[in-house]
């Protein structure tokens, strides 16, 4: 389980084609320190799997499902991605429950800059829209973000200059594609609500 509080801003160093499948070699001093095989480490909101880790960086497999769900397979050498680690038992719970698991891909619509903060604006995939309520949690890219609008088939984020300074949503300009995990206990209530209603017909 992630929390959405972004790490380190790391850097793809080498994209390996495996068929139906690829090898990302990543940099990331931080989130590869104590890090070995097996461990889970989130790339822009995605769960990934250390394969190998040598120094600051580090090896992870991606499946074509993983590649066809989420915008890992436009990443390239010198790409930059925001890295975090699981959370441990006993932490502070700083973001929301983020599961690492994508559940669709937005892309950038518009920056609108102010002077202590930005409002950007995200596409929404119609199926995910009903996920996603005005000041509710969103995973944009794997930060955990409140959301300020909720349109049909758009939603806005109101970013501050940390976050721009330390994240991947500082750089994206519109048309780029984002990662986008909706809260995973609005997904539980509808399923619960679905079967308490079926068992009552």
């Amino acid at each position: 389980m992630f929390t959405g509080i972004v790490e380190e801003l790391g850097e793809v160093t080498a994209v390996e084609s495996l068929g139906d499948a690829s090898r990302f070699r990543l940099r990331g001093p931080v989130v590869t320190d104590g890090a070995k095989h097996g461990d889970s480490i989130a790339v822009n909101g995605v769960c990934l799997t250390v394969v190998e880790h040598e120094g600051d960086e580090f090896t992870a497999d991606v499946m074509a499902e993983t590649l066809d769900r989420s915008s890992l397979g436009a990443l390239a050498v010198g790409s930059r991605v925001n890295l975090e680690r699981p959370t441990a038992v006993g932490d502070r719970l700083g973001g929301h429950i983020v599961q690492g698991h994508v559940d669709g891909t937005g892309r950038v619509l518009e920056r609108k800059p102010s002077e202590n903060w930005e409002i950007v604006k995200v596409s929404l995939p119609a199926d995910l829209a009903r996920y996603v309520v005005e000041k509710g949690s969103i995973t944009v890219d794997g930060i955990s973000l409140t959301v300020v609008e909720a349109g049909p088939d758009y939603f806005t984020v109101s970013l501050i200059p940390t976050t721009l300074a330390l994240t991947t949503l500082g750089r994206k300009q519109p048309g780029d594609p984002v990662n986008l995990e909706v809260d995973i206990v609005a997904k539980y209530v509808e399923r619960l609500l679905a079967n308490t209603q079926g068992a009552g017909r």
